[in-house]
């Protein structure tokens, strides 16, 4: 019962509102924008390179405590604002996955940032997924906060991208004919589930009430039907998976039963690495930020070995 209730949270979560924050980051270097891509990157610090990209609806403040607690560590901190989101302009894009995947990508290759770590949250990591799929070579290490390769298959390990496509049809078609009294309404029951902290809720609705609902519709579209479990097998970077489950407990999720789930969905990724919170609620950086912090510091200063 719990897979059901997860299933259908998370796709209330793709398609309203997986997200925070635009701006407010100190950063160090000026914003240097990706070509045709539409995003923006903010610098803040000097050490290891580390790529932070937030979810559907997500702005750059999502990492923004993260980010600050792993200056001592000496990392430089890459976060990433995507198209369309969080009152960030809109691209015209029919391929939104592709096109970030490449246009981060490309940032990458344009700076000289070779073998950085790749850190993505939710929609974010799957984003963070296809880069290591496309590129295995140009990536140190993974951390995947939060993500499945194949949400839909959290209720059902037999469904396919291909079944999926009617479903998100009619989602999609939801979101845009809604008023906006409705869609904030849906907004806030989903965020309820997403963060413990009340003041996050409103900011969470409130920044996913800024972004553009056609790019939201687009990329949770195709999130949904987007599986790459097939393609695991190709990432090298060793990969950290970090995974929440206490939200669901209400529908019957157990720690143990999520994080076999989890493991499920990245069998085919050799040496993968799977953790779970406590209580952390969808925002583990927020939630459980301790205990995150500490997972990344091990992680990006460990002796971790490529998978293969």
């Amino acid at each position: 019962m719990h897979r059901l209730a997860l299933i259908r949270r998370g796709l209330r979560l793709a398609a309203l509102a997986l997200a925070v924050g635009t701006a407010g980051l100190a950063a160090r270097d000026a914003r240097a924008a990706a070509p045709e891509h539409g995003i923006t990157v903010t610098v803040v610090g000097e050490g290891r390179p580390v790529l932070m990209i937030p979810g559907l609806n997500s702005g750059a403040d999502t990492w923004k405590e993260t980010c600050a607690a792993l200056q001592a560590d000496h990392v430089q901190c890459l976060i990433a604002q995507l198209p369309g989101f969080a009152g960030q302009p809109a691209i015209a894009s029919e391929h939104y996955l592709d096109d970030i995947s490449q246009g981060l990508l490309d940032y990458l290759d344009r700076h000289r940032l070779t073998h950085p770590v790749v850190v993505g949250h939710s929609l974010g990591g799957v984003v963070a997924l296809k880069m290591a799929i496309a590129r295995p070579r140009a990536i140190a290490k993974l951390v995947i906060v939060d993500a499945l390769p194949f949400l839909p298959g959290a209720q059902n390990p037999a469904a396919t991208a291909q079944a999926m496509q009617p479903v998100v049809a009619g989602l999609k078609a939801q979101m845009l004919k809604a008023d906006d009294a409705a869609y904030r309404a849906q907004a806030e029951a989903t965020a309820r589930g997403m963060v413990h902290d009340p003041a996050r809720v409103a900011q969470i609705v409130g920044w996913g009430m800024a972004s553009d609902r056609a790019t939201t519709a687009q990329a949770m579209g195709e999130m949904m039907t987007t599986d790459l479990r097939p393609a695991l097998g190709a990432i090298e970077a060793p990969t950290l998976v970090l995974g929440s489950w206490a939200a669901y407990a209400p529908y019957g999720a157990t720690r143990d039963s999520t994080a076999q789930l989890f493991r499920n969905q990245y069998a085919r990724l050799d040496g993968v690495r799977v953790e779970m919170s406590q209580a952390g609620y969808h925002f583990l950086m927020w939630d459980d930020p301790k205990w995150l912090q500490a997972q990344l510091r091990g992680f990006i200063d460990g002796k971790a070995t490529a998978a293969r």
